[in-house]
């Protein structure tokens, strides 16, 4: 129980705005966060949609449980679920700084976009030359021209933020 890190979930909601659909969405957040120097709370490993902690999922459920934050869940068209997390009353949003300013970016995001460039800058972390190419050889069904250039497009307007450690250069041109 040690490794839940409640208020650390709650923190990423609130920097979004209150409110985050999709626990991809909270992953990737959470992700950008940490490699720009923003939070270090959790660590990520790769997982099927990219950079993935099983800390932060633990974290948001115990979160929902236990009343810091709100979890609700909802079926797609299609019948799969997703969960929206918002934070509960009381907790206040925080004004502009680095952190809100990247995760609203963040938020506002198409979630396959933000999935393919967060994906992308683990890549290229984990020592990846072409990032881009190996994101789209791991996802061939949402790796098309206009998605992946979009996620650069993306990632072009998270390194406008002023973060402490800069996204990698060489993935936005």
């Amino acid at each position: 129980m040690s490794d839940v890190k409640i208020d650390e979930a709650v923190n990423i909601i609130r920097d979004a705005g209150g409110k985050i659909v999709g626990r991809t969405r909270l992953q990737k957040i959470a992700y950008l966060l940490m490699v720009t120097g923003l939070d270090n709370s959790f660590r990520f490993a790769y997982k099927h949609y990219g950079p993935f902690s099983e800390q932060l999922a633990f974290s948001a459920k115990f979160g929902a449980l236990f009343g810091a934050l709100v979890e609700h869940q909802d079926k797609t068209a299609w019948g799969a679920m997703y969960s929206t997390y918002t934070v509960a009353a009381g907790v206040d949003t925080v004004e502009a700084n680095p952190r809100h300013l990247l995760a609203s970016i963040a938020v506002e995001a198409d979630s396959i976009e933000l999935e393919l460039a967060a994906t992308a800058v683990f890549l290229f972390r984990d020592g990846y030359d072409d990032a881009w190419k190996e994101t789209a050889q791991r996802k061939p069904e949402k790796s098309t021209k206009v998605r992946l250039a979009n996620a650069k497009k993306l990632l072009e307007q998270l390194s406008s933020v002023d973060v402490p450690i800069p996204l990698p250069d060489n993935l936005i041109h």
